[in-house]
């Protein structure tokens, strides 16, 4: 079992121009209205049309994503970076067993995290993890370089290296060990003879479209595979869309007020058998520090989690549980979160 946090910086694939638009004027300061421009250039035109920076390519669905399905499988390489059980999606993360985890932060840029897993269906043991963020910054919440890894008990390590090359393009490097045997190595530009490409644009200052390609080439094989992407935000929603040779993924995530948000997700493949619809729901009481979150999905998944922080201790408990119906197998989890 892999805990999921996306308390990690975002990060851009492909940004677009962006420049910081002019502070306000204090109040009594502001000068006379200035005619309009002969022309339809000059600084003033252009700052108007300056887009947003889209994000990352893979986050296009962040706002819904989760393992509420209770599938677990190909998470191990999705590293946990501050040892906490909450994330910014509304579905809920299951949870198996019992699991202590204690983040210590020794500087602003470099952080550790302890975790011990005690579980009857998941691999038990210890995992000791590392975070460090460069002092790079390429927006409110993007610093780089970022360095993140984990080894376990056993010595299998799991690591990813995130980089700004330069002001448009990202390159993030991941690599992943089995006790002391090499299992595989992930870039965005290579992985085993593959060539895996992005781009994500902002069209306007609420929609940004994007491709994803990636050609393989084998001895005796040659295939290449596009999916196009469509993202629009509103006010308080988000809508995307994934079209594939062979799949289609579509997400809606909705701000009902402050303390509610709800989201729903369509994953389809080549045959109806592989689709299936997920609908989430995330619920926030401030006053009593409480979050929940609930799940359900068309194969008859139905999970919830509960955080419950401790203020003034730096302290979170989570209890959880996940009920597969077709399956007729139970999940529950406890966890506690110390930092």
């Amino acid at each position: 079992m892999v805990f999921l946090s996306s308390a990690s910086p975002r990060m851009g694939s492909v940004l677009a121009a962006s420049a910081a638009p002019a502070p306000p004027l204090p109040p009594g300061f502001g000068l006379p209205p200035l005619p309009p421009p002969a022309t339809g250039s000059g600084p003033q035109r252009e700052a108007k049309n300056v887009l947003p920076n889209p994000g990352a390519f893979e986050q296009c669905h962040q706002k819904c994503k989760g393992n509420g399905s209770g599938a677990s499988e190909g998470a191990a390489l999705r590293l946990e970076v501050t040892g906490s059980f909450s994330s910014s999606e509304v579905f809920p993360t299951q949870v198996n067993g019992v699991r202590l985890v204690l983040n210590k932060a020794l500087s602003k840029h470099f952080q550790v995290n302890h975790s011990l897993q005690l579980s009857s269906t998941e691999d038990s043991g210890y995992r000791f993890g590392t975070v460090f963020v460069g002092s790079g910054q390429a927006g409110p919440a993007e610093f780089y370089p970022v360095l993140v890894g984990d080894v376990d008990s056993s010595g299998s390590l799991n690591a990813q290296v995130i980089h700004r090359v330069t002001d448009r393009i990202r390159s993030k490097v991941v690599f992943q060990t089995h006790q002391q045997t090499f299992v595989t190595w992930k870039a965005d530009t290579e992985f085993r003879g593959m060539v895996i490409t992005h781009y994500l644009q902002s069209v306007t200052p609420a929609l940004a479209m994007g491709g994803h390609l990636v050609y393989r080439r084998r001895p005796g094989d040659e295939a290449s595979f596009l999916s196009l992407v469509g993202r629009y935000t509103g006010s308080n929603f988000v809508g995307a869309l994934t079209l594939g040779w062979a799949s289609v993924q579509a997400s809606y995530y909705h701000r009902a007020s402050d303390k509610l948000q709800l989201g729903v997700e369509l994953e389809t493949g080549a045959f109806l058998e592989d689709s299936s619809v997920t609908f989430g729901y995330q619920l926030d009481v401030p006053e009593a520090n409480l979050q929940f979150k609930g799940v359900i999905n068309s194969n008859w998944v139905v999970g919830a989690t509960l955080e419950k922080k401790l203020l003034p201790l730096p302290l979170s408990l989570v209890l959880c549980s996940f009920l597969n119906h077709q399956k007729n197998k139970f999940h529950c989890g406890f966890g506690v979160v110390i930092g």
